[in-house]
């Protein structure tokens, strides 16, 4: 019998409250393996694990007023693996901010709000259903 592997999901927020609860929301929609960070310097300290997803806070100063904010640990998990897709998620609700993340090469932007999480379950959807394509067109263009 083939076993699935468990999408690794890193989280990454510096609202302890809310970081719990999206975890809790993840585990209880479907079998994640999730790990959960305060800080990006925590998450870059996990990063070689290369993550399925990562789902990171934009701002990231509420625990640390120095700590690196969401842009600075997006372009630092890109310069590792730029392969690893990010979604952004903020509170701010603001059109240059959700650019921002995108000329960051964001794979998305959500605005924390009360449909915050089935828009990230839907993306994730959306990025499994995209690398299952790749995998296909891979296997067929090396059968040509």
């Amino acid at each position: 019998m083939k076993t699935e592997k468990k999408i690794k999901l890193f989280l990454v927020d510096d609202d302890v409250v809310f970081l719990k609860s999206l975890e809790i929301e993840f585990h209880q929609h479907a079998d994640f393996s999730i790990e959960t960070f305060a800080t990006g310097e925590l998450c870059m300290t996990r990063i070689s694990q290369n993550p399925d997803v990562i789902i990171l806070d934009y701002l990231l100063d509420g625990i640390d007023i120095n700590a690196m904010n969401g842009i600075d640990t997006l372009d630092k998990i890109n310069a590792f693996n730029p392969e690893i897709p990010v979604v952004m998620l903020s509170a701010q609700d603001k059109i240059d901010v959700a650019i921002n993340c995108m000329h960051h090469k964001a794979f998305d932007y959500v605005v924390n709000s009360e449909t915050a999480f089935l828009r990230l379950q839907k993306i994730i959807t959306t990025i499994f259903q995209g690398k299952k394509m790749k995998k296909e067109l891979d296997w067929y263009m090396e059968r040509m």
